[in-house]
């Protein structure tokens, strides 16, 4: 009873980090480890509550990135082709194909897995080493597969990484809220507002894909993920864009669906790689590096509540897609846009104070610069990418 009950809490829990912006699991971790310390429970009642919630949070932190235009440090380039399918009308087709992607990361477990066991306590010296290399080439790569204007793109990739730089230096909490909200959520939510965007009626129709759009995004998925499961400043979003570079043009079904099988597999390979190397790559990683050190028993509880909440997360997380897409027409979109642009100031200055909110406003009008130079928003990850850059180079 205890551990149906601690797996039922964690689903819960996930849900609503994953509804509310700027609630993330790590806060939820945070609050979990202090009552930990206070009242100790059972291992197995702590790590079924984590991985639930963990799990459940990368399915449904994707509808309020495509309804809400308010992101996650995970979901961030999310908005972009999510917020094009909800003028469209298919809001719900967005969250569906992010869905997809997270049922791909899941089956995906199951070859992972043992190859992760064989192989990684192996090669993880000479990734580690070459990781800053590896990012300067695609940095170099993403520049040089820009159409439109490859100065403006370079541009905005060095104002990202330098903003990137100051924000990880200043004593500031959760300093990836202030960055990423502003470079993803308030600029689009800003821009919105200014062009008088309307909201049309969502379509809740049946989503059609032949195999063959879901092989690039899976082959990605296999090839991205594990690098990504090492090394922390390398996120989903990140991992999306390398993707999508290696593998190729991917059309915009394609990379939400890339987006949400990168998001959920690096959770869950996070929770392997503690195991094998002892290094936490997430938040939900590190509360349990915290707690315990993992044994072979311990991962198998892991794999076991991430499959059977897997099972419960994608009906759920649909169903409340739904929801939002059959009500999202009816509250005029400005003044949504309004509320979500207080809110997320708000929960930015709460949770990194006075720097974080100059951070936010730097951001914001970054990405208000980037739309108004019509260059791909994905060179704002240059915010991550090159302060990674820096600290994985190996001289």
């Amino acid at each position: 009873m205890e551990l149906i009950l601690a797996f039922i809490l964690g689903i819960l829990a996930g849900t609503i980090t994953g509804l509310i912006p700027g609630v993330h699991i790590n806060l939820i971790a945070a609050i979990l480890l202090t009552f930990i310390f206070l009242t100790p429970f059972p291992i197995t009642i702590i790590l079924v509550f984590i991985v639930a919630m963990a799990i459940t949070h990368t399915f449904v932190d994707f509808i309020p990135a495509v309804f809400l235009g308010a992101p996650d440090e995970d979901t961030g380039l999310g908005i972009l082709p999510g917020h094009e399918f909800l003028l469209k009308g298919h809001g719900h087709q967005a969250v569906k194909l992010t869905t997809i992607g997270s049922t791909i990361a899941i089956l995906s477990l199951i070859i992972l897995v043992p190859a992760f066991l064989l192989f990684i306590p192996k090669i993880y010296p000479f990734i580690e080493r070459m990781l800053g290399l590896f990012l300067i080439w695609i940095a170099v790569l993403l520049i040089l597969h820009e159409k439109e204007s490859r100065i403006k793109a370079t541009i905005i990739f060095i104002l990202a990484g330098f903003l990137g730089l100051a924000s990880f230096n200043l004593n500031i909490q959760q300093p990836l809220l202030p960055l990423l909200t502003g470079l993803f959520g308030a600029s689009t939510i800003i821009n919105s507002i200014r062009t008088r965007t309307k909201i049309p009626p969502q379509k809740i129709e049946k989503l059609t894909l032949t195999k063959k759009e879901l092989i690039k995004p899976t082959i990605s998925t296999a090839i991205i993920s594990p690098f990504c499961s090492f090394f922390p400043g390398l996120g989903s979003s990140q991992a999306a864009v390398i993707g999508s570079e290696i593998m190729g043009k991917l059309n915009r079904e394609q990379f939400l669906i890339l987006l949400g099988s990168i998001n959920t597999l690096v959770m869950s390979m996070s929770f392997v790689t503690l195991f094998l190397i002892q290094k936490s790559r997430t938040g939900a990683a590190a509360t349990i590096s915290q707690i315990t050190q993992l044994s072979f028993p311990d991962l198998l509880t892991i794999l076991i509540t991430i499959a059977v909440t897997s099972i419960i997360a994608i009906p759920l997380t649909l169903q409340i897609s739904k929801l939002f897409a059959k009500n999202i027409h009816r509250i005029p979109y400005a003044k949504i846009s309004i509320t979500i642009l207080i809110f997320l100031t708000a929960i930015t200055i709460f949770f990194s104070g006075f720097l974080g909110f100059l951070v936010f406003i730097t951001a914001t009008t970054l990405g208000l610069t980037c739309i108004e130079f019509q260059t791909r928003r994905s060179f704002l990850m240059g915010a991550i990418l090159i302060p990674t850059i820096l600290y994985y180079l190996p001289f």
